[in-house]
This record gives C-alpha cells, structure tokens and sequence, in this order.
C-alpha cells in the first residue's frame, strides 16, 4: 500500500537514566574539597597565632597522649582535662600566664608586699638602734669623750658602726692587737645595745698604708688588721653580746682607706662594726655558707679577695 495513512510509526526513546545520578555527584565532591580547604586553611591560621609554648605542648600530647592522660586527667574524660592533666595545663611551657595564674599573682603580689613591709620595720629598728647607741654615747662620761671617733651611718648592708684611731689616742698600741682600755669600754657598752637586737654582724679591722715594721717574718697588715677584728669581737661578746651574732670576721689591712687622699692619717686604722639586714645577712650566707668569714660587699670589691680573712676563733 502507498497510502502514507498506511505506514506504521516508530517512537524512539533515548534512556537519560544512566546520566542522571553522575549529573550532582560533582556537586557533592567539589564541596568535599571546598570544607577540606577551609580546615586546611583554618589550621594554617591557627598554627600561625598560637603561641610556641602552646605548639610544643600540643605536640607533646599527639605523641605521647597515654603519658598526658597518666598525669592525672579526670574522670568526665574530656579533651581539655586530659590536655591539661588533672589541673596542669601541659600544652602551655612555663612562663605562659594563664587566668588561672591569678592565685599565684596575687601571692606574689602579697609576698612583694609582705618583704617591702618587712625591710620598711628593719630599716626602723636600725634607725633606733643608731638613735640609741649615739644617745648612749652623750649620756655615758666614759664614751662622751670619744665621740669624734665614734662614726655611725646607715649603708646598704645595715648600720655601721667605726671607731676610728685619734693621733693622740690609739684604739690599740702600735704594732699590736692589744687594746686600750677605753677601746675595750666603747666595744663593752656597744656590744650591749647589740644585743638588744636579731641582727647579726660583720668586723672588718683596717690599718693605715705604713708597712708594718718588726715582727716574725711574713707578718704584715694583713695580720695585724684580722688579730685586730678578733680581739673586738673578743670584747664585744665579752660585754654581753651573744656568739652567734657574729657572721664576719676580716681583716682587711690597708685595702679600703677612710681618707684616700692621706694613707697615712690615723682615722684610717679603724675598726667597723656593720649590723647587717636581712637581705646582706642571706646574700652571704648563699654565697659562703654559714661558716664563711670574709669581707662584706659594702667595703671590699671584688679585687680584694686577698690573705688576712679570718674565721672568729672560738
């Protein structure tokens, strides 16, 4: 038949059902890479603004995370707990301040406090202490007359007390350690008011720049000064002042001149007595130990670790 009317028709159909699902898996992947790159950029973010004693800490826990949790997390088991080990935070290194710090702070703080307070009431009580020795000089006949060589003053270390030599009236005789008797009344009365107070002492005893002449062979200044500060402590305790108050005992022969423009001026053989504060008396004894017997820093420097130190003999 010729009839177009007559031709059978054929519907094509193409089958999409294999493209449908790849058509939003693309969507899903480039999402995947987008969050990836934002954590990657994030922790390059962060790895820039944490502190370093933050990284090493947290370095320490990813590569040994059983010592960090053994080190007392708690029991909730949580990141942070076990991070900081039962109360120590150990992803900061010392030195990182922390606001749990504040407790420490405000000890510190109070400690500061407390030291400040305390040195104000030492530095009071070596005040008076001046106040009374140079009132027990005017009310005393004995010591009134010796007041021009009695110097007081206050220095870093404490109080220091000199008696100093007159030219017409020696605190020993010449060449010797042996003392005038009215040396032996001043260290007496002194040795008294010591006792009235903690502190403990340091005695240097000092000559003058002539060599000394006569003798056994080998004895110098040196020698003559040290003899000269332990026959003071000698009186000293002989006038009530306890032992045990002694910490220092040196001689430091011609070395620290009261009058450096005249060597010779007898002002320069003296004795000094420095009642020490707290601070001077522990600087000591960390750096020499409770046995030491050398100079005090206030008049040796560090040039002066010479021969003539002595330790008190008992």
């Amino acid at each position: 038949m010729s009839d177009d009317s007559t031709r059978p028709i054929v519907i094509k159909r193409k089958k999409g059902g294999g493209h449908a699902a790849h058509g939003g898996a693309w969507k899903i992947a480039y999402a995947d890479f987008v969050t990836a790159m934002m954590a990657f950029f994030l922790l390059m973010w962060l790895m820039g603004s944490t502190a370093r004693g933050d990284l090493q800490g947290i370095a320490e826990y990813f590569q040994n995370p059983l010592k960090v949790a053994q080190a007392g997390g708690s029991s909730s088991g949580d990141a942070t707990s076990i991070l900081q080990g039962g109360g120590k935070d150990l992803t900061r290194q010392a030195g990182q301040v922390k606001q749990g710090d504040v407790e420490t702070r405000k000890h510190t703080s109070f400690s500061k406090e407390a030291q400040l307070e305390f040195q104000r009431q030492e530095h009071a009580r070596l005040l008076a202490l001046k106040a009374e020795i140079e009132r027990m000089i005017e009310q005393s006949p004995q010591l009134a007359q010796f007041k021009r060589q009695l110097l007081l003053d206050i220095t870093s270390e404490g109080l220091r007390i000199q008696i100093v030599d007159e030219q017409n009236r020696p605190m020993f005789d010449s060449g010797g350690s042996e003392l005038k008797p009215y040396t032996r009344e001043i260290l007496h009365q002194i040795g008294r008011a010591l006792n009235g107070i903690s502190n403990r002492i340091s005695l240097a005893g000092h000559t003058d720049a002539a060599p000394y002449a006569g003798g056994m062979a080998g004895f110098t200044n040196w020698e003559l000064s040290a003899n000269r500060a332990n026959a003071s402590r000698r009186e000293l305790i002989a006038g009530g002042m306890s032992d045990n108050k002694v910490l220092r005992v040196v001689g430091l022969a011609s070395t620290v001149l009261f009058d450096k423009n005249d060597p010779l001026n007898s002002v320069n053989r003296r004795i000094s007595i420095v009642v020490l504060n707290q601070k001077t008396e522990q600087a000591m004894l960390q750096e020499d130990g409770p046995q030491a017997s050398i100079a005090s820093a206030d008049e040796v420097d560090d040039s002066l670790s010479q021969p003539g130190v002595v330790a008190p003999d008992r």
